[in-house]
């Protein structure tokens, strides 16, 4: 039987979004969209939530659509990074 040494990486979250504001520096805000259903009545909704980015290179712009991967706390309010 084999061991493991316990350091086994975090499976990070992955989301997809479009930048709504890049006004900051290194940092953008994209919008993510979901679709969630109600559990009584089974209607499906869109629900958007907005997360600030890290973007070190500062090249994403306003309608871009981007991926951003979750990551440690950059910030107070920055928990995720641009990945493509």
């Amino acid at each position: 039987m084999e061991k493991t040494t316990g350091q086994s990486k975090k499976i990070r979250r992955h989301m997809e979004g479009i930048v709504v504001s890049d006004r900051m520096q290194k940092t953008v805000v994209v919008a993510v969209t979901r679709i969630k259903e109600h559990p009584k009545y089974k209607k499906r909704f869109r629900v958007t939530k907005k997360y600030k980015a890290h973007d070190e290179s500062d090249e994403h712009k306003m309608g871009d659509k981007v991926v951003i991967e979750e990551s440690r706390p950059l910030s107070r309010s920055k928990r995720w990074v641009v990945i493509s």
